[in-house]
């Protein structure tokens, strides 16, 4: 006997969270790893970003004082934001854990690798 429920099943669906990718990057370098991180923002940043309005094809990472920042991306302002708007070029914090952070900083040390967005 078939189960109704088996004939029906919904497939599972495939999500890409991702709002932006640097397919410049896959294209010009040869990308060894992967690691997936959190981005601090301010709440106009996640709205543009949201809407669309980021450029990440200049943006790379440095470790700075024990910490991963992520530079030169741009994310446009709000249109609809005020006075308080968010700065179009600030570094924003990558959170990653101290573990992963250290794996990096020695893998650019030692052979001379580029973290990039």
């Amino acid at each position: 006997m078939i189960n109704w429920r088996d004939q029906h099943a919904q497939k599972e669906k495939v999500v890409n969270d991702a709002l932006a990718t640097n397919r410049k990057a896959r294209h010009d370098y040869n990308i060894g790893e992967t690691m997936e991180a959190g981005l601090e923002l301010t709440g106009t940043e996640i709205k543009s970003i949201r809407a669309g309005r980021i450029t990440i094809a200049d943006g790379f990472v440095q470790i700075r004082n024990g910490q991963a920042w992520l530079d030169n991306v741009n994310i446009s302002p709000f249109e609809q934001g005020n006075q308080f708007n968010h700065e179009p070029l600030r570094s924003r914090r990558l959170l990653l854990h101290k573990q992963q952070i250290r794996q990096l900083e020695a893998e650019v040390s030692q052979k001379g690798r580029r973290l990039f967005r």
